[in-house]
């Protein structure tokens, strides 16, 4: 992976717990999920009970 690709994170001067760190990761993690899942969901062909023959 390039460093392109990579998002780069402000520096806090006040370390995160634990809690919030998961959180985020959390939040980042559903947010990418709901992208995939919009991207697939776009991409699905309509179903029909018509066989292929």
């Amino acid at each position: 992976m390039s460093q392109d690709a990579v998002p780069q994170q402000v520096v806090s001067t006040q370390p995160k717990g634990l809690l919030q760190q998961m959180e985020e990761l959390m939040a980042s993690l559903n947010a990418d999920l709901s992208q995939l899942d919009a991207d697939l969901s776009g991409t699905r062909p309509a179903l029909t009970d018509e066989p292929d023959a």
